[in-house]
């Protein structure tokens, strides 16, 4: 293994050379493997051969660099916080959901200098001064507007925290500082860092000669003309801060809304680019889409993606066990998350089994218009005090163990107001976001305590139904002002409530019983292991045996015949409940023993519901 990764790095060195700092100067390292690849073609007819693809190897010295040489962490993570201590034209990382998809963009992807091919790839503007007329290759780039993940809790963020810039900004000499004063420049920094692991952090590197890096306000300055992205509402969070990013030599469908993903590319943010002059001789320039002006680069941090890659629950792990998700310790995390569930619910045993089924539930298939999988789940015998207590502690423990998640305070008021549905701004082109754009995986827990009489606006009957058909086939409408587009999602729901609850219908519906108020506390030792236990059962396979599937059959048809009131949908939902049970000890395949579970669970419900 040690053989094989010397053998990539000296193949990497052979492509960009050792001197290159991947993280500090990405786009020295871009050019060089450009100009070794039309150097090794300039024998040929067609010098730019090597590059017709658009891809001449230098993702894959990236992708080395990042994920077999450890570079990942020396990568810093962009968010609201360090935008202005983060150098433009350097490598970055940034985690967040594609909020929009702004289709393509075209541009001078290379193009001849005298004899000299150049490339403009991963940039939004020409390093070079291009000639005109000159031979020229126009590409493709596909844009996407993205935000951090709505309701991402704040543990997620210790799984790739990334280098200190701010301590990094500190190892700047006096020379630097002084430097950095005269320019206007001062909280602005340099993050250099060695493209093969060999220097310091704190070292400054020197850049190349034709690398053109503008300046960089440490504030982002306020724009009147730029659309809010939650159309200004107050019931949307962690809508403030996007980015823009670009990703090239990309398949069309690779990408989808509401995807979460982690980009790794080059960072720019100039406020010059903000409003390009119309006499600009910049063939660039001309080939900006409309869309993108909405979006002006003094306002939103472009990412011209060199990596990428879509994350799961797993990724969002600070610590991931290397060891095998075997049932016999599976189980041993099962029984005391168990237990501590029963505690968070006042020792509601039948609750906190109904409520672990429900963590562990997602949407696994869809036949028609049916959703196999989804649990979603109403507690009943709720009441405003109740909810301060059990209801609060359940959130805190929700927003401990679930990457995303959100508490949504049911009212009247609300419904009234808030703005659930994405809807398509025709005037900019974008997509305004609502409360119902959500990342798969999210976690919504509604109160309806705070519902009382009153009168439902045409807006908050819009809302209600939304709801509900979010409930039932976990599809969301988004509204294009023309017609309208169901979306796919797959959510999990959880309503507290006084009685069973009509605007918000569940899959379970159990009655509340808690019998005392327990101090509830867990360690991060204890959080960790909850986390990977739900990450890892959520994502194991489910199977029947014929035999076992065909015992289950006859057992439901007997039940049918012997209760006329039950119907598909509440058998399919005892079968849901089996295969989570069985999920939820480690194992893969469906047994009588986790059907006959289910069916106990079942019967302690409906004792419970008379």
């Amino acid at each position: 293994r040690r053989e094989s990764e010397i053998h990539r790095r000296r193949k990497a060195e052979r492509m960009v050379g050792p001197q290159y700092d991947l993280v500090g100067n990405p786009l020295g390292a871009v050019r060089a493997t450009f100009e070794r690849a039309a150097a090794a073609e300039s024998g040929g007819r067609d010098p730019v051969a090597a590059f017709r693809s658009k891809d001449w190897g230098a993702s894959e010295v990236f992708r080395s660099f990042l994920f077999e040489q450890g570079g990942l962490d020396k990568v810093p993570l962009l968010d609201a916080s360090n935008l202005g201590l983060i150098k433009p034209n350097t490598l970055v990382r940034f985690r967040g959901m594609v909020q929009d998809m702004l289709g393509n963009e075209f541009y001078a992807g290379a193009f001849k200098d005298g004899s000299t091919w150049r490339t403009n790839k991963f940039t939004d503007f020409s390093p070079f001064a291009m000639p005109h007329p000159c031979d020229s290759h126009l590409w493709e780039r596909h844009l996407f507007h993205c935000v951090p993940v709505p309701g991402q809790n704040s543990w997620t963020l210790e799984s790739s925290p990334g280098p200190d810039l701010r301590q990094m900004a500190n190892c700047l000499t006096p020379e630097q500082r002084e430097k950095r004063k005269r320019d206007g420049d001062d909280d602005a920094m340099d993050v250099s860092e060695n493209g093969n692991g060999g220097s310091s952090s704190c070292s400054k590197k020197p850049k190349e000669d034709d690398v053109q890096i503008p300046s960089s306000s440490a504030e982002m300055p306020a724009s009147e003309n730029v659309p809010q992205m939650n159309g200004n509402d107050h019931h949307i969070p962690g809508s403030s801060f996007s980015c823009l990013v670009k990703i090239y030599d990309m398949p069309e469908s690779q990408v989808k809304l509401n995807d979460v993903a982690e980009f790794i590319g080059v960072y720019t943010f100039d406020p010059e680019l903000a409003a390009p002059n119309d006499n600009s001789d910049d063939i660039m320039f001309d080939l900006i889409e409309d869309v993108t002006a909405q979006l002006p680069p003094s306002k939103v941090p472009r990412l011209h993606c060199l990596v990428w890659r879509k994350l799961s629950s797993v990724d969002f792990l600070a610590k991931h066990p290397a060891v095998e998700p075997l049932p016999s310790l599976l189980k041993g995390i099962r029984q005391s998350l168990l237990s501590h569930l029963t505690l968070v619910l006042g020792k509601d045993d039948l609750a906190a089994n109904c409520l672990l089924l429900h963590l562990l539930s997602r949407l696994r298939t869809r036949v028609d218009v049916v959703t196999v999988g989804r649990l979603s789940l109403n507690f009943t015998g709720f009441n405003r005090e109740s909810v301060s207590i059990f209801g609060k502690q359940l959130n805190t423990l929700i927003q401990g163990l679930m990457p995303y998640s959100q508490a949504i305070p049911l009212s009247i008021e609300y419904l009234n107001t808030a703005t659930l549905q994405p809807r398509k701004d025709n005037k900019s082109g974008r997509l305004v976001t609502g409360v119902l754009q959500l990342p798969q995986g999210a976690h919504l827990t509604f109160d309806e305590t705070l519902l009382q009489s009153g009168s439902l606006a045409s807006k908050g009957v819009e809302n209600t139904v939304l709801l509900k058909n979010l409930m039932e086939s976990q599809m969301v409408e988004y509204d294009f002002e023309y017609y309208k587009l169901e979306m796919a999602t797959d959510v999990q729901l959880l309503t507290l409530s006084e009685g069973k609850s009509n605007i918000l219908p569940s899959d379970l519906v159990v009655p509340f019983r808690a019998s005392t108020v327990s101090a509830v506390n867990a360690t991060s030792e204890e959080l960790e292991s909850w986390r990977w236990y739900l990450a890892t059962v959520r994502s194991l396979p489910q199977s029947s045996e014929p035999e076992i599937y065909q015992t289950i059959q006859d057992e439901m048809v007997s039940a049918m015949r012997n209760d006329r009131s039950l119907g598909c949908t509440e058998l399919s939902r005892w079968l849901t409940m089996a295969q989570i049970t069985a999920s939820s000890f480690g194992e893969k395949s469906l047994s009588l023993e986790h059907w006959q579970m289910a069916k106990e669970l079942e019967r302690l419900r409906k004792e419970r519901m008379q």
